[in-house]
């Protein structure tokens, strides 16, 4: 059956699992399985053991997963986090369907999980398959208005050749990114690239990456919290959800 989804992030389910009566039971599942990633836990038997403990859902375990992290990638993440003020006149890479996707969840009143280290991370899925939605342009435009404040001589995306529909989302976006800067004439150099694994580029990338995915976080150099910042001036009404133990 093909996907007729017009938004992104929406689960019916999503009320009653992440209704008030289930946080508590959530936040201390993010406590126990970061308790036990900080020891060594392999992250399959810690999430099976956290998860069948508190009678988790599959999503609510998705979410576990997606808030907890160890105290060791903790730190480290917040060691090497930056600032858009900060990178005035640099160049900097993003993640693009991490952080796309999540804008996009913002936008249409999909869950959107803050973590222990801050990050803001969604809980949609596009199985190796991108498909536009209402939000697709007005999140570009969010990122873009956003960005333009900043001073930022290059923005670099990064989009993921395997996914499907990835060269029809780097069209649309060029054209809408070129439209914008027809008008606003901010300066800023746009560049969209589909790579076989924005995970390896971004890790090496020269200068701070905007990601939410933890494997990149633990691998680059420098970082930017893109992704909560837009959601917190521009869409103070999102469905945001602290799960993160330091930030409950």
């Amino acid at each position: 059956m093909p996907d007729k989804r017009r938004h992104r992030g929406q689960h019916p389910e999503d009320a009653r699992l992440f209704a008030e009566d289930q946080l508590q039971a959530l936040r201390i599942s993010v406590a126990e399985y970061s308790w036990l990633l900080t020891r060594g836990y392999a992250q399959e038997s810690a999430v099976k053991l956290v998860g069948d403990r508190h009678a988790l859902t599959a999503r609510q375990r998705v979410a576990l997963m997606r808030s907890a992290c160890s105290d060791q990638a903790l730190k480290r993440r917040s060691e090497k986090l930056t600032t858009l003020t900060q990178s005035r006149g640099g160049a900097i890479g993003i993640d693009g369907y991490n952080l796309l996707i999540t804008i996009e969840s913002a936008l249409s009143d999909g869950v959107v999980l803050v973590g222990r280290d801050g990050c803001y991370r969604d809980l949609a899925s596009i199985h190796g398959t991108y498909r536009k939605v209402e939000e697709t342009i007005p999140a570009v435009r969010l990122i873009a208005d956003y960005l333009s404040g900043f001073g930022i001589a290059q923005v670099d995306w990064y989009l993921d050749r395997p996914v499907s529909n990835s060269g029809r989302l780097k069209a649309l976006m060029a054209k809408t990114l070129t439209e914008r800067e027809s008008k606003e004439d901010t300066g800023t150099i746009w560049s969209i690239e589909l790579a076989n694994s924005p995970d390896a580029v971004l890790a090496d990338y020269a200068g701070p990456v905007v990601t939410s995915d933890s494997v990149v976080l633990d691998r680059c150099a420098t970082w930017i919290n893109l992704g909560a910042e837009i959601i917190e001036a521009r869409i103070p009404d999102a469905r945001t959800i602290h799960l993160g133990a330091d930030r409950a």
